[in-house]
């Protein structure tokens, strides 16, 4: 803290800082919003963080405002450590937009790490993000067009030129989804690059490859429709249909009927049918009519 008439050349133009849990969202999440925000995971005892990190210093200083370097002591810091998956350290990971586009475990020579530097700046140069935007754009219109073939070529053409866009493996794996080859959906999945595999569009893909892997097994709608107005506290019938439902594209309905699952018996089979909620409320967008209302849903049977 500064003391009264104190300058301090590093306020807002600082390169390289300390972050702790307190400022991990301010300095990282929210910064990145305009600037790059590299941030190294290190400890006092780890012996290629002492090597790692100056040369890490370096090239963000090199760079001359271009990105910042937020430094985070994973002894003093667990939490962030382990929502972001620290395994091992050194490790580092680069944000841009608030999300992670880049990263690396382990000490590299300084040759890599500015190589590394170089590449998460070209990463969010205004123009060629531009440019790869209106690309996703253009690809998600293809996929709610219906020509998922097209919204398929377009992100895997996003993912060359940038092999760390999570919104691009998202839309590759929704349009394998469309079109009904969920093995290559979970193949782009399970190559998604580690740094993005926890991002938002990511853990939404998972979600709703899950959902088409469900509604493959639950049956034809008509059938089961029968077989629950025989058995109308048929619980497993119920959730069958639920998910058949989703994939059918009736999210609401599908809702709709967990939620009187939920009502009937809030435990049933450890609790299925919020689990089954939770996961369509993370494929679909947060602001969905169907996940706002779901989720209110649920809150008042929850506390009722």
């Amino acid at each position: 803290m500064l003391e009264f008439g104190q300058t301090d050349i590093q306020t807002e133009d600082r390169l390289v800082l300390d972050v702790d849990e307190a400022s991990f969202m301010a300095e990282v999440i929210e910064a990145s919003n305009s600037i790059p925000v590299i941030v190294d995971f290190w400890a006092p005892w780890c012996g290629p963080c002492k090597t790692l990190g100056p040369q890490l210093e370096a090239a963000v200083t090199g760079a001359k405002g271009a990105v910042k370097m937020a430094k985070v002591n994973i002894d003093e810091n667990q939490g962030i450590a382990g929502q972001m998956r620290v395994q091992s350290i050194p490790t580092v990971y680069a944000f841009w937009k608030g999300q992670p586009i880049d990263g690396f475990q382990g000490a590299v020579p300084a040759s890599e790490v500015s190589e590394f530097v170089k590449r998460v700046v070209q990463a969010s140069d205004g123009e060629v993000d531009g440019g790869l935007e209106d690309a996703v754009v253009t690809a998600e219109e293809f996929l709610a067009d219906g020509t998922a073939d097209d919204a398929a070529q377009t992100f895997a053409a996003i993912l060359e030129e940038n092999p760390s866009h999570a919104g691009a493996y998202s839309g590759l794996v929704r349009s394998h989804i469309a079109l009904g080859d969920l093995e290559q959906a979970e193949a782009v999945l399970n190559g998604a690059p580690a740094e993005i595999a926890h991002t938002p569009e990511l853990e939404s893909a998972y979600a709703q490859l899950e959902l088409a892997k469900q509604a493959e097994d639950a049956g034809p709608l008509g059938d089961l429709r029968s077989k629950l107005d025989a058995a109308p506290g048929d619980h497993q019938t119920r959730l069958d249909f639920a998910q058949a439902l989703y994939g059918a594209g009736n999210a609401q309905e599908a809702v709709n009927e967990l939620l009187e699952i939920f009502r009937c018996d809030k435990e049933w089979n450890n609790g299925a049918a919020k689990a089954q909620l939770f996961t369509i409320f993370e494929a679909l967008k947060p602001n969905d009519p169907v996940v706002l209302n779901g989720r209110r849903k649920l809150s008042s049977l929850i506390f009722a």
